[in-house]
């Protein structure tokens, strides 16, 4: 059977790279997942393996120690990852999304400091917008900076970092004021600073605290934590680019390309949960056959195997879009949108094929079930994403009347 969700016009060295990539899934990483996930137990075992394939330098320029690699050949990669265990592939993406701003804005000191640290996985990276009383109201944010000589002091909390305790640096969207006069638009008066600490929970340096992992229904082995600031003094140097100001860009920069890896993500899970439904439905015999052979279940596995298919379109799209240089923001929305969708669908339709084994922990479909909600909102709703869309269409199809 021709395999879905292929890609054409990939390079000997993109194919050689998904194709070893694929083979550290099938081995190293789906037959520990559900065990792991059940445990909410962090995979520092695979984690040591991506680093050694050289993941975490994925799209790192290879003069920062990087295999300069295109979005496209990244998303893929994490499309492969997600199908093995979605938690390993936020391991890696909000390292991508501070790697990836950091190339694009960051100062050339910084890019020094920091980049081949990252390539080579020594330092990894989590990023903060998100607080208690906002998610995706980027210009609610109360979190601030205050400028103190040669450095800024920091005060607020942060909600929903992943990797927040197994990072070593952290890209955090506060507040700053200073050179910005009252009146100024919110999202101009945001500034990225990059925070060093220690991995770990509790006071990880003077001023910061990781309080401890927040339990969810699903994604776990990941750490997903918060984040306080209470007089957390941080050089001017390490404000990202140099500049106050720019945060807001910088953020929305990194979120569009992590858009593109949810939906990666989304594609990733909706395939795991076709290959098991499809095999599933082989195996499983009712009324004398295989409930394959039944109408009903092949039209489920048809209707599931196109959704797999165009999400997997879509996230190409815009991960090509993005490469050439051009803005992508109405893909990266349309792609995320539509592949954290279908894969909640996809997900629901293998778990209806397994019956009453699907609700079972025994069988790997149960952890997917928990797991696709988390796409729903993560990068932005559905509905952030339907705003998004919509204004982009509106300036391209504006009618002049």
């Amino acid at each position: 059977m021709a395999r879905l969700a292929q890609t054409a016009g990939l390079t000997d060295v993109q194919q050689e790279i998904l194709s070893t990539v694929r083979d550290f899934v099938d081995k190293e990483i789906i037959p520990v997942a559900t065990g792991l996930e059940h445990r909410d137990e962090y995979p520092q075992q695979i984690v040591d393996g991506l680093k050694e394939l050289g993941l975490f330098g994925l799209m790192i320029p290879e003069e920062y120690g990087g295999l300069g690699e295109s979005l496209l050949t990244y998303a893929l990669c994490v499309e492969e990852i997600a199908r093995g265990w979605m938690s390993v592939s936020g391991i890696i993406n909000t390292h991508f999304i501070v790697a990836y701003m950091l190339k694009q804005h960051g100062t050339q000191e910084q890019k020094e400091h920091f980049l081949p640290r990252m390539a080579a996985g020594d330092v990894r990276g989590a990023f903060s917008m998100s607080e208690p009383g906002l998610g995706s109201d980027v210009s609610a944010i109360t979190s601030k900076a205050v400028k103190d000589g040669d450095e800024y002091v920091l005060d607020g909390q942060k909600m929903w970092l992943t990797n927040g305790g197994t990072s070593s640096l952290v890209a955090v969207l506060v507040r700053s004021d200073e050179g910005h006069p009252e009146g100024t638009a919110p999202h101009k008066s945001m500034t990225t600073f990059l925070v060093e600490k220690e991995p770990g929970f509790g006071e990880v340096r003077p001023g910061l605290t990781i309080p401890g992992k927040i339990d969810k229904m699903g994604y776990k082995g990941v750490d997903t934590t918060e984040l306080i600031m209470d007089g957390l003094r941080v050089p001017a140097d390490r404000v990202l680019g140099g500049v106050t100001g720019r945060g807001f860009y910088q953020m929305m920069d990194g979120v569009e390309v992590g858009r593109v890896n949810v939906a990666a993500r989304g594609c990733g899970v909706a395939q795991r949960a076709f290959e098991l439904g499809v095999r599933y439905a082989q195996q499983r015999h009712t009324f004398g056959k295989p409930i394959a052979q039944h109408q009903a279940i092949q039209f489920k596995l048809a209707e599931m195997a196109t959704k797999v298919e165009a999400a997997h379109a879509m996230m190409v799209n815009a991960a090509r879009k993005k490469d050439s240089g051009e803005r992508n923001d109405l893909e990266a929305g349309m792609a995320k949108y539509l592949a954290s969708e279908y894969c909640k669908e996809v997900v629901e339709d293998a778990f209806r094929i397994h019956g009453g084994y699907g609700f079972s922990k025994e069988y790997e479909i149960e952890r997917l079930y928990r797991e696709a909600p988390m796409l729903l909102i993560g990068e932005g709703t559905a509905e952030i994403q339907k705003m998004i869309i919509g204004r982009r269409l509106l300036e391209e199809y504006r009618f002049q009347g």
